[in-house]
């Protein structure tokens, strides 16, 4: 008869004999103690509903409910850290260490560590299998751990495998030779033919945008499967329409890993994927992080692994591992080699080790990255002009002036943009973005100076957009660089929980002024309201890739729209312009390497002008913040100013330059501040020829007049000294009725009576009296002179007006 002794009450008396019987009841009773330490079913539960959560998720993407097998994990593996944490605090606490931080009254939150299990104090409960289970064990972990190490070292790779088939795809000898030689190996081509695409990485470099990862659904109502690793570009140098754009598969690669919401640094020459999460549909474990570089040139990927920060202003110690984050804000400034990324959140599709139930964590820390090559001298070892090596280098902005204040939050899905000037190397604005909870206000801007590692915050004018996450923006300047305009179109609205709404608006942000304006788009076709996209600007239009559109809308194929920033108006096709330089900069400021770039075309809208003054090409009247501001580049810095001339080489627009506080030049080439020399001296050749062009033209006048009256009265004379006939002046005077030749005499100019000469009215039958051409004698003396000087004998010449043009006008006037 057997005995029931699985209750720990059953005494030795009552335990079965057999060995058999015996081992199982020890395992049992481990089994038993191991469950005690997992905790309570209710209390595992409420971890496991603390996993991530998605913007994404309330519209039904995301399940609400955590994998059963979740609840039935090992022992949690716990280490701490404080919960604003920073991409790099945490350290590993040992349980003794635990206790005494949670005494000091810090605030901790869970993350991944080593502590080990509680050890019972009882031998008695550890359980002792017989021998004949140990090799049992044996055998099954060799079963196991065999196929694991087929093809390597241990076991090598020549000959057939005894553990028989090896199930993966035939590759090549090619693709063999380059896996043993540590190359990448590519795959298929990326499809370009997607029902919708979102939350991927994108860039533009040298008028074509690279597109990578994501989010992508094949069907309508796709909820699974939908991160990729596809690679895509899209040429802008010839016209295309939004039906048909002109989208190119390149290769998958086989190293980078797929990933949404990270970021796509660029330079000139290369990409950088930085950050993003692993898919949650399957769930998939994040791999410890690595930069991922994409040489444009050779179409190669390059993997730079275990990037830690540097030393520099405002940043940590340096030496800190960088932490991979997501659905945080990036840029890239190309012209000064370096790319940012701002805030986001750390949670276990992001961070690898992070165990599902562990609650996500926000950023307000701001990574910065030096491009390979590059200078900055905001970190310590590049000062002095040296350049980033191979792998670049990195800085963690975590004492940025406002940054520690508390009201400078968390926030995430937010979006950066760059506007050149006002300060040495420009500014970074920040604009939208928030957390599960608290969103941020647009009417206060977070500013950050490049060159001081500085934050600081600038009030608005004008009506305000609404909160927003996932929002796309872009900047246009305008020819002549007096105003910045920012394009912030879509995003969504996450409250209510439950209900986001996506928009479809367009706002402005023009700079200096700070100043809002919203785009009038009645009676257009507007794209569907979205978030999660990405937009670029090229040929002063603004190209929208993707978003994440609802569940009312099938499918948004191809997804690929245009906006004409200077018209205010969705086009049917992007329209490829002739002219421009790589970066795609404006007339103007092609010779300037600080000129913001895809502004080629672009033209001050009427909207704008209506608010800062000027005309298309710039000349704004607005030339500070309407809420004045009083620290950092914006109270003491004005925009790089710049001359623009027409065709013709008339000025059509020039302004007052920068001041001298770092602000840019005048037009310069070099981007410094101070007067532009150039100019100056351009100008003053410039006057000089106008005004020798003016005198010669005023010389040329006189001679004409002069010359042809020398030839008058020569001809006259010689008429005179052959005893012709007078030539009557331009005045006549009617001879008097029945008068006499006294009478007519006084009529007459004539006081001479010498020889060649008749008296006035000598003539009879004529009403009118000839006035003789000879010059009067005893006359005024400046009179005789001049008619002296013209019947001297010696024609006048071009020479001699220009070096007496005195003289010639006495002559002219006199005559």
């Amino acid at each position: 008869m057997s005995t029931d002794c699985s209750d720990r009450t059953c005494t030795e008396d009552q335990r079965p004999q057999s060995a058999l019987h015996s081992t199982r009841l020890r395992a049992k009773r481990a089994a038993l103690e191991t469950s005690s330490l997992l905790g309570s079913p209710s209390t595992t539960a409420d971890r496991a509903k603390r996993r991530r959560t998605s913007v994404f998720k309330e519209i039904g993407l995301d399940d609400d409910s955590a994998p059963a097998s979740l609840r039935t994990l090992r022992p949690r593996q716990q280490m701490y850290h404080r919960s604003r944490a920073d991409f790099h605090d945490g350290a590993v606490l040992n349980e003794g260490d635990r206790s005494n931080a949670e005494d000091s009254g810090h605030q901790w939150t869970y993350r991944r560590g080593t502590s080990r299990l509680a050890k019972s104090d009882s031998a008695a409960t550890r359980p002792n299998y017989p021998s004949m289970s140990r090799l049992y064990i044996l055998a099954c972990i060799l079963v196991i751990a065999l196929p694991l190490l087929h093809n390597t070292p241990l076991v090598g790779r020549a000959g057939n495998s005894f553990l028989g088939v090896e199930g993966r795809l035939i590759k090549s000898a090619a693709q063999e030779r380059a896996a043993i030689d540590g190359e990448l190996v590519s795959r298929d081509n990326s499809p370009t033919d997607v029902c919708t695409r979102w939350s991927h990485q994108s860039a533009i470099v040298n008028g074509t945008i690279y597109v990578y990862g994501g989010r992508a659904s094949t069907v309508a109502k796709q909820k699974d499967n939908t991160w990729n690793s596809n690679f895509l570009t899209l040429p802008l140098s010839k016209t295309w329409q939004i039906s048909s754009p002109t989208l190119n598969g390149l290769p998958q690669p086989s190293g980078p890993p797929p990933v949404s919401n990270g970021y796509l640094w660029n330079s000139y020459t290369s990409l950088f994927l930085y950050g993003g999460e692993y898919s949650d549909k399957p769930i998939t474990s994040p791999a410890p992080y690595a930069l991922w570089e994409y040489n444009i040139g050779s179409s190669s990927w390059t993997k730079h692994d275990n990037p830690k920060t540097s030393p520099g202003n405002n940043s940590d110690g340096g030496n800190q591992p960088v932490q991979q984050a997501a659905e945080g804000a990036g840029i890239s400034v190309p012209e000064l080699g370096r790319g940012w990324y701002f805030g986001g959140h750390l949670d276990p599709y992001t961070t690898a080790g992070w165990q599902q139930w562990f609650p996500r964590v926000y950023l307000k820390s701001f990574i910065e990255f030096t491009f390979p090559g590059s200078t900055n001298d905001g970190i310590q070892s590049l000062s002095g002009g040296k350049t980033a090596g191979s792998d670049g280098a990195w800085r963690n902005v975590t004492q940025g002036g406002l940054q520690e204040q508390a009201g400078f939050t968390e926030r995430a899905d937010g979006v950066l943009v760059y506007v050149p000037g006002y300060g040495k190397e420009g500014i970074i604005l920040g604009l939208a973005g928030g957390t599960n909870d608290t969103f941020t206000q647009m009417n206060v801007i977070d500013v950050y100076d490049v060159a001081n590692s500085t934050w600081y915050k600038q009030a608005t004018s004008g009506t305000t957009p609404g909160i927003r996450v996932n929002p796309c923006a872009v900047a246009a300047s305008a020819p002549d660089g007096s105003s910045t305009n920012v394009y912030l179109y879509g995003g969504q609205n996450l409250i209510p929980a439950g209900s986001q709404e996506q928009y479809d608006d367009i706002w402005i942000l023009t700079i200096p002024s700070f100043t809002w304006v919203k785009v009038d788009t009645n009676n257009q076709s507007v794209p569907p309201a979205r978030a999660g996209h990405t937009c670029h600007i090229w040929d002063g239009q603004m190209i929208v890739v993707g978003g994440y559109v609802g569940q009312n809308i099938s499918c948004d194929s191809p997804g690929i729209y245009v906006f004409d920033a200077s018209e205010l108006k969705w086009a049917n096709q992007f329209t490829a312009l002739n002219g421009g330089n790589t970066q795609n900069q404006q007339v103007a400021q092609s010779k300037n390497t600080t000129g913001l770039g895809g502004s080629y075309g672009y033209q001050v809208p009427r909207a704008v002008q209506s608010v800062i003054g000027g005309h298309g090409n710039g000349g704004a009247t607005v030339t500070a913040p309407a809420q004045t501001a009083t620290q950092g580049p914006l109270a003491t810095g004005k925009p790089i100013i710049y001359t623009v001339t027409a065709s013709n080489g008339a000025v059509v627009t020039e302004t007052a330059g920068s001041s001298t506080n770092g602000g840019g030049s005048s037009g310069s080439s070099n981007g410094s501040g101070g007067p532009n020399i150039a100019a100056i001296v351009a100008g003053v050749i410039a006057g000089c020829l106008a005004i020798l062009a003016g005198y010669l033209g005023f010389c040329a006048y006189v001679y004409r007049r002069q010359l042809a009256l020398y030839k008058h009265h020569v001809a006259m004379s010689q008429r005179a000294a052959a005893g012709g006939p007078m030539e009557k002046t331009g005045f006549m005077f009617p001879r008097p009725s029945g008068g006499s030749s006294d009478q007519a005499g006084k009529f007459s100019t004539d006081q001479s009576s010498g020889p060649g000469t008749s008296a006035a009215g000598a003539s009879g039958g004529s009403g009118y009296t000839s006035i003789p051409v000879q010059p009067p004698l005893g006359g005024n003396s400046t009179a005789n002179s001049s008619t002296e000087d013209l019947m001297a004998g010696q024609e006048p010449s071009f020479l001699g007006v220009m070096l007496n043009p005195r003289r010639s006008l006495r002559v002219i006037n006199r005559d």
